[in-house]
């Protein structure tokens, strides 16, 4: 295998890459996305500078993808922080569970999404939306929503999609300190929405130790999302790098 063989490969393993080159478009993606209010301290404690918190609002969603180009059909759950960057609103990614290992390796290594292996389920049990994420073959999550009842504008949700989004991406050296260090940013594009209604929706989060969704309590509930839509997952920028930083 030559240098610029090398250089061409699109990920690890050379022998069977994980995942190809990007961009990637996603069809029919389904999302349950439940807003909520916790405690400031700790949306302060999960939030890593330079980001400012917007309030105490969380959202935990569930996502249903049957049609992804590279990495096949999955689900995701995990929550986020709506936060500010330099003063422009943006979406903190905090924790995030799947079971497919090609997005799993794709999202940290590319975008330094926080992924960890879990069994998330998304479905409509009657009238109930319902969303319930496994860890350890343990229950950790349980979000449920009324089916389609108020419609949402879909040129105002569709803008919110486009919403700045951030993650940090750490990567360790071979000898253990950090060699990558970054807070990325991406904006989703091509998006069409196809569907998206608003409702009464609730969330259970259980304590786990390699799971700490519940470390976002809930305190309040604002509202649930249901959306469908295709759109693209471009390759993101760098925001601000921790190892630029002066000493």
């Amino acid at each position: 295998m030559t240098r610029d063989e090398i250089l061409g490969a699109a990920s690890m393993p050379l022998a069977s890459p994980s995942y190809p080159k990007g961009p990637f478009r996603f069809i029919n993606r389904e999302y349950l996305l439940i807003h909520y209010e916790t405690d400031p301290a700790a949306v302060r404690a999960m939030l890593p500078e330079p980001l400012e918190p917007d309030g105490n609002h969380v959202f935990f969603e569930w996502m249903k993808m049957p049609d992804s180009s590279g990495f096949g059909d999955y689900e995701e759950s995990g929550c986020g922080i709506a936060a500010t960057y330099n003063g422009v609103k943006c979406n903190y990614s905090c924790m995030m569970f799947l079971d497919d290992e090609a997005p799993t390796t794709a999202g940290r290594e590319i975008w330094g999404f926080p992924k960890k292996f879990g069994i998330p389920r998304l479905k409509t049990i009657h009238e109930t939306l319902t969303g319930t994420l496994y860890y350890d073959e343990e229950r950790v999550a349980l979000g449920t929503m009324v089916y389609k009842q108020a419609p949402m504008d879909l040129a105002q949700t569709k803008a919110g999609m486009g919403k700045l989004n951030v993650n940090l991406k750490f990567i360790p050296d071979v000898d253990g300190r950090p060699k990558i260090a970054q807070l990325v940013g991406y904006h989703l594009q091509d998006i069409d929405l196809k569907f998206a209604f608003t409702g009464d929706a609730r969330l259970h989060l259980v304590p786990h130790v390699n799971c700490r969704l519940a470390d976002l309590p809930v305190r309040k509930i604002m509202y649930g999302q249901h959306l469908l839509a295709d759109l693209t997952l471009p390759y993101g920028t760098v925001l601000h790098d921790y190892l630029d930083e002066p000493k």
